[in-house]
């Protein structure tokens, strides 16, 4: 598929593995990047590639498709020196590497920044790791989870009399690589005007802490400190997920000119001006009868019925959807907002589209994921840097790739 993307020009070495290196990739990969992935090799058989290959739910894992699209695969052993010489090469020929190791481990195997970018000043470093670079925890091992919980996410997350929750997705990862992904971008237009590159230290409790919205200066100015507050949130009403005869179905009317529509949408516009209910500030105070009120009006109706009232009012509400649910949506479909890849040995496979949108260079999947660790060294290694088939059939032979 021709490339027309926004990145069609720039290259990206990702030495990253699990998720929020590889969601990096991924997301310069759906731009136009030519992203190549580095895996460690299979040994006598065994281990190699990224654990995402086998991660995810059900019999089948799947998520490699998505996380790898748009990417090709080479092998290396950046444990042994010959693998570091090897990749060492291959960034060369980059624009930007990305990596999500542990803080001190591109340094262990000569490959830390200084080096890289004496040799190759227009070099962008994206790094992603739990605690940044520098600071006083910045050699712990981090997983998305805990950047979610020191970055305060997990603690407001869940019911009152429950311990923290947790979202259904890595959030902590997927933020830090949308960040990273968004440093990267600013990192290659300062680069278009000075010719110098540069690192960029994305930190996983410091991209949560990024959507924290008023949690610290709130703290800061009252004391407050946000608690958990189940489906809602606190003093935002309504705002809820109500059930009707036949499901859940969210309303969001939580603004005082929606609140008058929804009375009406209600059969009860009276409320609409009722001082209990009128203001912001009183509907806060009163969210837990708020609710009750419209728990009680949905349960008469089914979702198809609230949906109607809703679009007739112009109230912001919906479904609450499940996979299922997304691929049958008609504006979901004349949206392409789900796409049908060709994986290479599944066959067909629905997956997210790329986004966001742009008019003039739209993203796209030009390539389903490497099926194979080390798949594309003849091409990359070969054709790209030059070696000798010998050479490569001499470093898999020792481990190398």
């Amino acid at each position: 598929m021709q490339n027309t993307s926004a990145l069609n020009d720039i290259r990206v070495v990702e030495l990253g593995q699990l998720l929020a290196g590889p969601f990096c990739g991924q997301l310069l990969g759906d731009m136009g990047a030519d992203v190549i992935k580095v895996e460690p090799p299979h040994v006598n058989g065994k281990g190699g590639g990224d654990p995402m290959r086998v991660w995810g739910q059900g019999d089948e894992k799947v998520t490699w498709e998505v996380i790898a699209r748009n990417k090709r695969s080479v092998s290396a052993n950046l444990r042994v020196p010959e693998g570091q010489a090897l990749v060492r090469k291959l960034i060369a020929s980059a624009d930007v590497l990305i990596e999500n190791f542990k803080p001190g481990t591109l340094e262990r195997w000569g490959l830390g920044p200084d080096k890289l970018l004496a040799e190759q000043p227009g070099l962008i470093i994206a790094r992603m790791s739990g605690y940044g670079q520098d600071g006083p925890y910045s050699d712990r091992a981090g997983f998305g989870g805990i950047g979610e919980a020191m970055g305060g996410w997990r603690y407001i997350v869940g019911e009152p009399d429950r311990p923290p929750s947790r979202m259904g997705v890595s959030i902590g990862d997927t933020l830090t690589a949308t960040y990273g992904a968004m440093g990267v971008l600013a990192a290659l237009h300062v680069r278009d005007r000075t010719g110098k590159g540069q690192v960029i230290d994305a930190a996983l409790y410091e991209s949560v802490l990024q959507v924290m919205e008023g949690l610290v200066p709130e703290y800061d100015r009252m004391g407050l400190i946000r608690e958990r507050s189940g489906s809602i949130l606190t003093g935002i009403a309504p705002s809820n997920v109500y059930s009707c005869k036949d499901g859940p179905f969210m309303i969001g009317a939580n603004k005082d000119s929606l609140w008058k529509r929804l009375a009406a949408a209600m059969g009860q516009p009276e409320l609409g001006d009722d001082p209990r209910y009128a203001t912001h500030l009183a509907r806060g105070e009163r969210q837990t009868e708020l609710d009750d009120l419209i728990n009680a009006w949905t349960a008469n109706y089914t979702m198809d019925e609230v949906d109607a009232l809703m679009i007739e009012h112009s109230i912001p509400a919906g479904r609450v959807y499940r996979a299922p649910d997304m691929i049958a949506d008609p504006h979901f479909q004349a949206r392409k907002a789900i796409i049908e890849v060709e994986t290479e040995t599944r066959g067909p496979l629905k997956m997210q589209s790329t986004f966001p949108r742009l008019s003039a260079t739209p993203s796209s999947v030009r390539r389903p994921a490497p099926s194979v660790v080390g798949q594309h060294n003849a091409a990359i290694y070969g054709e790209l840097l030059g070696m000798a088939p010998a050479e490569l059939e001499a470093l898999a032979a020792a481990g190398v790739i």
